[in-house]
């Protein structure tokens, strides 16, 4: 097995991640991409879903030590970036990119300190299906950069949905896949529980995707 039943996989994110999981049970994995990871790894490793819903980096740092490193993670997955562009647009909170890279730049390094985990990062992604939101793209292009770059320099495991959601939108239309640009349908999870773990190498026993 890939991993085990003395591995501990923690999601930390925004509402992408979170999907609706109920925050009074630790157990709740939402109806996400992080419910299908589970579903298909089986009763291997224990999986934890810590999104929450409308965060931008400077949210998840502020919770970063009782979410994420609290819990000694063996496995630590980050999907952020989406929130930062869109309250940018929705509210005028800005988030420049230096202040977002160190703050990316601060969780992985902590991450690295203080856990013995395998680290991967879920580089953000938008799909635009109004008008206004192909402005959006030139805002997040550089966080997704960003990503990239505080990953490789950290060591952790890309994923790259900024290039494959979008390749899959020709196929299937853009709201198919994430009907208001940015949360991902039942399809677009799907499509994200599996390049996950086809980047862990996972071999799966659970219920296929369907």
């Amino acid at each position: 097995m890939r991993f085990t039943e003395a591995d501990r996989l923690l999601f930390a994110g925004d509402s992408i991640t979170d999907s609706g999981r109920d925050r009074e049970d630790p157990a709740s994995l939402g109806k996400g991409y992080v419910r299908q990871i589970a579903d298909r790894l089986g009763e291997g490793p224990e999986v934890l879903n810590k999104g929450l819903n409308g965060n931008r980096i400077y949210d998840l740092e502020a919770r970063w030590t009782t979410d994420v490193l609290a819990f000694r993670p063996t496995v630590l997955t980050v999907k952020i970036g989406i929130n930062d562009t869109w309250r940018t647009f929705d509210r005028g909170l800005p988030s420049p990119v230096g202040k977002f890279r160190a703050a990316y730049s601060r969780l992985l390094a902590g991450a690295r300190q203080h856990l013995p985990a395998e680290l991967y990062v879920i580089t953000p992604f938008l799909l635009p299906v109004e008008p206004e939101q192909h402005e959006w793209l030139d805002d997040l292009a550089p966080r997704i950069e960003v990503a990239v770059d505080v990953a490789t320099e950290f060591g952790a495991r890309l994923v790259r949905a900024d290039l494959f959601m979008p390749r899959a939108a020709e196929e299937h239309g853009a709201a198919t896949l994430a009907p208001d640009g940015v949360h991902p349908s039942p399809l677009g999870h799907r499509l994200l529980a599996e390049a996950w773990l086809a980047t862990a190498g996972a071999p799966v026993e659970g219920v296929p995707l369907s």
